[in-house]
């Protein structure tokens, strides 16, 4: 089991300092209470369809059913996110870069039977993803990091597989991946799921902006990925507009009881195509 990157120096700026707060107390019931129903606990939205009949039966465990509907939803989404990190063999391992509380790292290592190492910034995060690898009796193979993304401390070419799972808009993307370059071996499979907005269209548009502020972030434009990448010898081999298959996540969760306020600027970005849901797969060369 690798020990944990030295977390000396970790938050780097006032802005990483706010944004680590902001995850440190985050409670939200739509994080936790989706993955209460299988104990995957996941910091990202859905995709795919979902089953009307949730909406229908008995008004008491109508809000019961929306919710196992919603995480079945963002399980899918990290399937597919996985789909596309190509083979990974069990000696192999793979870097969940803003884990959150490390659904994603827990399929993974049930997918591959590799090593999965996750960071984030959040200590409250780290301990909490920690204590799930250990009641599943993974602990000693997935392990989560009190780390900076851009500055992890892991070894050069140390990984097979690196994805980032809605946390790009937190950091600077030639920061960002520069150190993905650097741990990638070459070959290696760089994955992300983000959302970004729209260069056709112009800046942010409000609905974008309102998103900005709920989530203490900075969205970036479609053109800075691919800019970012062409400049750290990630080369795209996918890229796959998950907009249209990520509404009805959205106006499920609408129709909720954990609804936070933000399904609105979401499903307004999304149709009037200022914003995107983009899945983006790259080769390290």
């Amino acid at each position: 089991m690798t020990t944990t990157p030295a977390p000396a120096g970790v938050l780097r700026t006032a802005y990483q300092k706010s944004v680590a707060e902001y995850w440190n107390n985050e409670k939200d019931p739509v994080n936790l209470r989706l993955g209460d129903v299988d104990g995957l606990y996941h910091h990202h939205y859905g995709i795919g369809d979902y089953d009307p009949s949730v909406l229908e039966g008995p008004e008491e465990t109508r809000d019961a059913r929306i919710i196992e509907e919603l995480h079945r939803l963002e399980s899918a989404q990290a399937d597919v996110l996985l789909d596309h990190l190509g083979p990974v063999a069990p000696d192999q391992r793979l870097l969940d870069a803003g884990c959150g509380r490390g659904g994603t790292s827990i399929m993974a290592n049930a997918r591959f039977g590799c090593q999965v190492d996750g960071v984030s910034i959040s200590q409250s995060q780290v301990d909490f993803a920690n204590g799930q690898a250990a009641k599943r009796g993974v602990d000693d193979k997935v392990c989560y990091h009190f780390a900076n993304m851009l500055d992890t401390g892991f070894p050069t070419g140390a990984f097979q597989g690196i994805w980032n799972n809605e946390s790009t808009m937190y950091v600077d993307l030639h920061e960002l991946f520069s150190e993905h370059a650097r741990q990638l071996a070459y070959g290696g499979r760089y994955v992300t799921i983000t959302g970004c907005y729209n260069d056709v269209t112009g800046g942010r548009s409000k609905a974008v902006s309102r998103i900005d502020e709920h989530y203490t972030c900075n969205i970036h434009p479609r053109s800075a990925y691919f800019k970012a990448m062409a400049a750290n010898g990630l080369v795209p081999i996918n890229v796959v507009d998950l907009t249209a298959a990520t509404i009805p996540y959205w106006e499920l969760r609408a129709q909720s009881s954990l609804a936070t306020g933000v399904e609105d600027p979401f499903l307004t970005a999304y149709r009037e195509g200022s914003f995107h849901y983009l899945l983006i797969a790259a080769d390290r060369v």
